[in-house]
């Protein structure tokens, strides 16, 4: 008996995290480790940082000579930088909350009212997600345009020189634009936080005579706020970085701080200028990037 505890106690101390057993040959050796992580690190800094850290360095170079931080004192005190911060601002907080009110309608009425056809348009969603955002600016034009199909069939029934749906050369149009674009952002991590609703719980509520709009609100809603936050969050980090939708749309006097640094660049060839505007869009969007990391995170999405 004393030679089979004193054999149960070798082979615990073995099986111990700490015990004397020997390592297993499988473990992951941290320096071998090293040495897989070196070529993807080097391969990013190479791709990404080094053309970061080029930027950065140019904001910091005036067109006189030296390193100065009077590139920032010019541009941050500038109209049109402020002017496109606030568009830029009340643009993507805007579409944000156009894509989670949409988005959460139509993704209740995906659900949760069976209709044919609901099942392939949950898989067209993922679909659009690939689809460049210029596409959807294009399919707009060619509906709402000022010689598109819209305007077109007013001035074959009205006698017009023109039509009415002048509106996505403004801001207005670019909003709309955005909307349509990102809203299925929103619908994916919705369709997902709903597939996992216990369905118990909303026949318990019908059963006890809650009314549709009470459900949503007190028992659907609640739930499907973590992927409210994490496909806002997402959106509001899109919209603040959209360049080809402002772009598409031709919209007068809409320039957010992507078409600035452009505009700087291309236009102005002022690099230094432009580095200035990027450097502050890049920190915003790191920022907020942050933010829906940390509400994914909760969300589980």
């Amino acid at each position: 008996m004393a030679e089979i505890a004193h054999k149960v106690r070798v082979v615990r101390g073995r099986s111990r995290p700490g015990g004397g057993g020997r390592r297993s040959s499988t473990a992951p050796r941290p320096f071998g480790a090293l040495l897989w992580a070196l070529p993807p690190v080097a391969l990013l800094a190479l791709v990404f940082l080094y053309p970061l850290a080029l930027v950065v360095q140019q904001s910091f170079q005036p067109d006189t000579g030296g390193t100065s931080v009077q590139p920032y004192a010019d541009v941050l005190a500038s109209p049109a930088f402020r002017e496109a911060l606030w568009t830029t601002v009340w643009l993507a907080v805007a579409a944000t909350v156009g894509c989670l009110v949409l988005g959460f309608v139509l993704a209740l009425i995906i659900a949760f009212v069976p209709f044919p056809g609901s099942k392939a348009v949950a898989r067209f969603i993922d679909v659009f997600l690939s689809f460049p955002s210029f596409l959807i600016t294009l399919a707009l034009l060619f509906v709402y345009g000022t010689v598109g199909m819209a305007n077109g069939a007013w001035t074959d029934v009205t006698g017009a020189a023109e039509g009415p749906f002048q509106f996505l050369t403004t801001p207005w149009g670019v909003l709309l634009a955005e909307i349509t674009y990102f809203t299925p952002f929103v619908m994916r991590p919705l369709l997902a936080a709903f597939s996992q609703l216990d369905t118990g719980q909303l026949e318990a509520a019908s059963s006890l005579g809650a009314r549709a709009p009470r459900i949503v609100r007190r028992v659907i809603l609640p739930e499907a706020l973590p992927a409210l936050a994490a496909g806002g969050s997402l959106v509001l980090v899109l919209c603040l970085n959209e360049f080809g939708i402002v772009l598409f749309t031709g919209a007068k006097g809409v320039t957010t701080l992507p078409t600035l640094v452009y505009g700087k660049a291309i236009l102005e060839s002022d690099y230094p200028g432009a580095c200035v505007v990027a450097v502050v869009n890049v920190l915003i969007s790191v920022g907020l990037y942050g933010l829906y990391r940390v509400v994914s995170r909760r969300a589980g999405a």
